[in-house]
């Protein structure tokens, strides 16, 4: 048994290839937020391996054996997120999903998830049913953290990628841990090694520790984050009274201050202050506190919340998921644009986001279009509305003496006119275009190419303005102080 952990938890050119042929599978499950792609990524990911023979190591004392592993963690971990990060920069979708916004802050469940998976891979190994361990990868999740990490580092999203990461190492540590513990409990000690020196003894006992302290300050958090919600959700309670329902209760502790988001469906006498719930809440957990809190009010009396108990329950259920998504799309918008969920600007009347977006290195006007219309598809009935940084506009390119524009001429004017909307100018000035905008009886073929730009800005409602003629580069420059 142990010879099987020590050969499959090394490196080998086998193990390279199925480690970036899982990620690249996840990565395009992440891309497409389908979770039966993701899972298939899960269910060939080879990375368990080392990690078992890790934590095999550590309870053996068997120093070699951990460098082995380590060796093989650190090749496939490198691996994939090269070959993720890659695999993104080639990809026309790059627009957070669901499934990559799900993987950025590991949580309690996360941990319990590495955890059990931890004691079933090691249980299976030593009862050897070790073909199992591939059913136990579908829990683990180990590989599609680490396809996060390389679609951040693509993206250029730092949260992101930190965010991943630290999934991958809480997940790493804990199945690490987890099989060093199950592995001495079944009698797998030292003395089963070849003979260790104290040094490597001292070594490995250190290595355990050090691990231990990530995790422990991880769980710390976790903890201290459950004991907040369950704080802020109870004083919720007490404030509104036992007539009311606490529907929804979101705390982003990222923020600061942090943020409360909740909705209470109250009878009318119960209706509290905002301001007042938010200094309490501030008292309970010792922090500064800013509060989004929606009160449904309901009729006085208990004939009146008698008979409008199914509509209690059908209003119980509708804010929590309006909510939810309100929360889903500036989060979704924030990372799109490089800024703070805080920064996106919400209208919920008009069901209407709005978000300047950051500098991204690299990034076009072409670039922020893309993103804010994949954003809207993805927002269903709400507009998503990305105002680009300032910029040069993308550059108008003609076929060799055609007057015409072909679709990626089309689709370069339609890009400036957006922009130009976003950036609040009436009019863009158009290289060659003729003083009176007439067309002249024998018109250059600069001068034909202008008229037909100006013929699609003023389609997208944008006026043309002259411009001297810029030679063969033909771009468009915004008119300043000409807003609509």
């Amino acid at each position: 048994m142990l010879a099987r952990v020590a050969e499959e938890s090394g490196w080998s050119p086998r193990f390279a290839f199925m480690t970036m042929m899982s990620a690249g599978i996840a990565e395009l499950g992440l891309l497409l937020s389908s979770p039966a792609v993701v899972i298939g990524a899960m269910l060939i990911s080879p990375l368990m391996n080392p990690i078992l023979g890790f934590g095999f190591s550590l309870a053996l004392f068997d120093f070699r054996e951990l460098r082995r592993s380590l060796k093989a963690l650190a090749i496939g971990a490198v691996a994939a997120v090269t070959f993720t990060a890659l695999l993104v920069l080639a990809s026309p979708l790059q627009a957070p999903t669901a499934e990559i916004v799900a993987r950025t802050r590991p949580n309690l469940f996360d941990l319990a998830v590495a955890l059990f998976a931890a004691l079933a891979g090691t249980f299976a190994i030593i009862r050897g049913r070790g073909d199992t361990i591939v059913g136990v990868a579908i829990a683990t999740a180990l590989m599609p953290p680490l396809a996060v990490v390389g679609y951040g580092i693509a993206t250029r999203n730092a949260p992101v990628g930190m965010g991943a990461f630290a999934l991958f190492v809480t997940n790493f540590i804990t199945i690490a841990l987890s099989a060093t513990v199950m592995a001495r409990f079944y009698g797998f000690g030292h003395y089963l090694s070849r003979r260790q020196g104290w040094l490597q003894t001292i070594l490995l006992t250190l290595v355990f520790v050090v691990m231990a302290i990530p995790l422990g300050v991880s769980l710390n958090r976790i903890g201290r984050e459950a004991v907040a919600t369950s704080q802020a959700r109870s004083l919720l309670s007490d404030r509104f009274g036992s007539a009311a329902r606490v529907t929804q209760l979101d705390i982003d502790f990222t923020a600061r201050p942090i943020v409360v988001r909740a909705v209470v469906i109250t009878p009318r006498r119960s209706m509290q202050k905002t301001h007042a719930i938010q200094a309490a809440l501030a008292r309970t957990l010792g922090r500064p506190v800013r509060l989004n809190l929606d009160q449904i009010l309901l009729g006085a009396g208990a004939d009146a919340l008698a008979a409008q108990r199914e509509e209690l329950r059908q209003a119980g259920e509708a804010p929590n998921t309006a909510a939810q998504r309100v929360t889903d799309l500036a989060n979704s918008v924030a990372l799109i644009t490089g800024i703070a969920p805080d920064a996106v600007t919400i209208d919920r009347d008009h069901h209407r986001a709005v978000a300047a977006a950051a500098l991204l290195p690299g990034a076009t006007v072409a670039t922020y279009r893309a993103l804010e219309q994949r954003a809207a598809e993805q927002s269903e009935d709400w507009d998503v509305v990305i105002v680009p940084p300032q910029g040069p506009l993308p550059p108008i390119i003609f076929a060799d003496g055609a007057d015409t524009l072909d679709a990626r001429a089309r689709d370069a004017v339609a890009a400036s006119a957006w922009a130009a909307h976003r950036w609040n100018v009436g009019s863009l000035a158009v290289p060659a275009l003729p003083a009176d905008g007439a067309t002249p009886s024998r018109p250059t073929l600069a001068q034909r190419r202008a008229l037909a730009v100006a013929a699609l800005l003023l389609q997208a409602g944008i006026a043309a303005e002259p411009a001297p003629p810029a030679g063969r580069q033909f771009s468009l420059t915004p008119v300043a102080g000409n807003a609509p």
